[in-house]
């Protein structure tokens, strides 16, 4: 007697395969949602100076990122700003001429900085499972409520992840959001405190909070992949266990 599958129960194991399949790329696409750039800031405020953060997790698996392009627009064009050296990498600055100077303790200034790229020294970056953070330190900031820099990605095996897509409120985050700085309102003490345009060294344990929120968000990835990891697999369990009932029914059926 022939033990193969009934036909029903194989079109129901077919089933079950493309189903555990999208289940798959639904945990891929968690995991990837939860590795875009970011950028933060504790005391940038309109009109005032700050420092930005932007954290860069590293989203392949077989990859380390090597370049990391942040595009300034004119908008949230900055009179004056630094980069904070990070060990192995190298950052080159591009300025571009501006149709509305910007002012700057009392001075006219007519170009700025519209592109900031680091890259890695040869054999360094960021490897798989890590991420880098890289600051920038400027002003005064435009009088809004939030900025926003496309940023380009770029991997040791040529590939290239670009961070440009806006969002629009009232639909889903694109795949790829452009990181989006949001501005402290009513800062007065952060906008007065500056005599020239360095931003306030900040105490260590300021820092720790940045670190912190990258931490957690790294593990709230995690923890969304996880759950989606665990149901996908209590779903194989059952559609598993019904095909082995169900043919055991058959076999039962038949030889009756």
């Amino acid at each position: 007697m022939s033990t193969s599958l009934p036909r029903p129960l194989a079109r129901l194991a077919v089933v079950l395969l493309a189903v555990l399949t999208a289940l798959a790329a639904a945990v891929a696409g968690a995991g990837a949602a939860a590795a875009h750039v970011g950028v933060s800031s504790s005391d940038a405020a309109p009109g005032g100076f700050g420092k930005l953060t932007f954290r860069v997790p590293n989203e392949s698996d077989t990859a380390s990122t090597v370049a990391l392009r942040i595009s300034i627009p004119a908008e949230a064009a900055l009179a004056s700003l630094r980069v904070q050296p990070v060990p192995g990498w190298t950052a080159t600055l591009t300025t571009s001429e501006l149709s509305t100077p910007l002012e700057n303790h009392g001075q006219q200034v007519t170009s700025y900085v519209s592109v900031v790229e680091f890259r890695a020294a040869d054999g360094g970056g960021i490897a798989p499972g890590q991420f880098q953070e890289f600051a920038l330190s400027g002003g005064p900031f435009p009088e809004t409520g939030e900025l926003v820099f496309p940023t380009v990605q770029s991997y040791s095996d040529g590939t290239e992840s670009a961070w440009i897509e806006p969002a629009v409120e009232g639909q889903p985050e694109p795949d790829r959001p452009a990181p989006v700085l949001t501005l402290a309102g009513g800062s007065d003490a952060v906008s007065g405190s500056h005599g020239d345009d360095t931003a306030t060294p900040e105490p260590a344990a300021a820092d720790t909070p940045v670190e912190e929120a990258a931490t957690s968000e790294s593990a709230s990835g995690d923890s969304t992949g996880t759950v989606a990891l665990v149901l996908s697999v209590v779903a194989v369990l059952l559609g598993l266990g019904g095909v082995v009932l169900g043919w055991r029914a058959g076999r039962r059926t038949v030889s009756s």
